[in-house]
């Protein structure tokens, strides 16, 4: 039983041991190594030697793009490698130990910059380059598929690195020579085009359903257009808290919506232009006769507009006008006038009493004269001459009444039809005007596209072949 138990006591033991010997191979290795290792200075055995440090970024996640502080935020690796003598050894002499992990504050580092470039301050120390990986130049910024997470609003489109060296900044200053990541991002325009670009669109579609309102409805047009206005104007504020304040360039975005706006303002003053045209009466404006026939006869054949033929009386002559405005070339004495402006019950009284003695005279003249009666008759019919000549005049006065009556109404008839007209004119440009806006400015969008590759005219793709 005993002699059973002695090798599983000897197995731990040994393990024990071994363990304790592998710590003091890395300890005595970490010694070794750090002996006489200083790590501010450079890893060269001379002066002249150039240390050559090689780059690769990783990218894990792009955060977010701060439009208007031009500032985008990502997490990334930094992979740096170079060769430094001062840290070789034999593994042999360590019983084959080939790794020691250190921290990097006990060893040398170059000093690389990451800011919007990797930058190095001397090249006479320092060489930068690109990785390498299976004889290949990482041209690019490597994305691990296992561990980056994909930004909802924009998209990764191009990712190139490039080794650069100015030519006109000295080999001893910064700047000389850099490796640049570029990022080439697109955003993607679902979010915009829901919350931001479909209301626009259809709260500027009501500004042109206005004209669908009659004409001399000038006021509630122009109630819906400003109400349009400002709901546009809501929208370009919430556009300019996002974009950055500069004049260099302006998104389509903005240029949409300020497009918008001039097209209600021109709506606007379409409603107003067209509520005073149709106001418009004879006593106020005259006719033209190129007016007439251009927005009368002729435009509304070409819009295919009913328009009611007008009356004779609609048409303007050559008489003389009176001072009220007509165009009639009876006069109006003053004792017309004056009859014009008795009471109801005065004209009607008169009125019977005319009616009486012509009616007499009338009776007399059906029956013929009857002997011994001719002076009576004819002293009748003279009494009736001045009833008959007044209501002759009357009647004449009334004709004029509504002869200038019928000319105001078609004097007003004429000018509500040319507002009718020039409203369906406005309505045809205004709309023409809103569709072609819209599609160039989304075909300016659509063509707005991120190139094919990186850079113009370099045939290369920075990518790698499996990709």
């Amino acid at each position: 039983m005993h002699g059973g138990q002695r090798p599983l006591l000897l197995l731990p033991l040994l393990a024990v041991c071994l363990g304790a010997q592998g710590r003091n191979q890395e300890e005595r290795l970490l010694g070794d190594l750090m002996q006489s290792y200083v790590p501010h200075l450079r890893p060269a055995k001379h002066d002249s030697d150039v240390v050559n440090v090689s780059l690769k970024l990783t990218l894990t996640n792009l955060i977010s793009l701060n439009e208007r502080e031009e500032a985008l935020t990502t997490n990334v690796w930094i992979e740096m490698q170079w060769c430094d003598y001062r840290l070789r050894w034999d593994p042999r002499d360590y019983d084959g130990l080939w790794v020691l992990r250190l921290p990097s504050t006990m060893v040398w580092r170059p000093d690389v910059v990451l800011e919007n470039k990797s930058q190095t301050y001397s090249t006479n120390e320092i060489n930068l380059q690109l990785s390498q990986e299976d004889g290949q130049t990482i041209e690019w910024i490597f994305i691990d598929p296992e561990a980056f997470t994909e930004n909802g609003e924009w998209a990764i489109r191009h990712r190139p690195a490039k080794m650069l060296l100015d030519e006109a900044a000295p080999a001893e200053e910064a700047g000389h020579q850099k490796v640049v990541f570029y990022l080439l991002i697109q955003r993607k325009p679902l979010f915009y085009v829901i919350n931001i670009i479909a209301p626009c669109v259809l709260i500027s579609s009501v500004a042109i359903l206005i004209y669908f309102l009659p004409a001399k409805a000038g006021g509630q047009k122009c109630t819906v257009a400003i109400n349009v206005l400002l709901a546009q104007t809501v929208f370009l504020f919430l556009v300019a808290k996002k974009v950055p304040e500069t004049s260099q360039a302006v998104p389509l975005i903005s240029k949409y919506l300020t497009f918008l706006l001039v097209v209600t303002i021109l709506i606007v003053v379409n409603a107003v232009v067209v509520l005073n045209v149709s106001l418009r009466s004879p006593h106020t404006h005259s006719m033209a006769r190129g007016v007439r026939k251009v927005f009368l006869r002729l435009l509304p054949q070409l819009l295919r507009m009913h328009v009611r033929p007008l009356a004779p009386a609609a048409v303007q002559d050559a008489r003389p006008r009176l001072q009220n405005g007509s165009s009639t070339g009876w006069s109006i004495t003053a004792g017309e006038e004056v009859a014009l402006c008795l009471p109801r019950s005065e004209l009607l009284f008169r009125q019977h009493q005319r009616n009486g003695l012509v009616r007499a005279a009338l009776e007399k003249l059906e029956k013929g004269p009857e002997s011994g009666q001719s002076q009576e008759w004819c002293g009748s019919l003279k009494q009736a001459a001045p009833a008959i000549q007044a209501c002759v005049e009357a009647c004449n006065l009334i004709a004029c009444a509504r002869y200038q009556q019928s000319h105001f109404d078609s004097g007003n008839k004429e000018w509500f039809l040319v507002g009718r007209v020039l409203d369906r004119v406005c309505f045809l440009v205004m709309l023409s005007l809103f569709v072609c806006g819209t599609a160039g400015i989304f075909l300016m969008a659509h063509y707005n596209r991120m190139p094919a590759l990186p850079f113009p005219g370099d045939p290369r793709s920075y990518l790698p072949s499996s990709d």
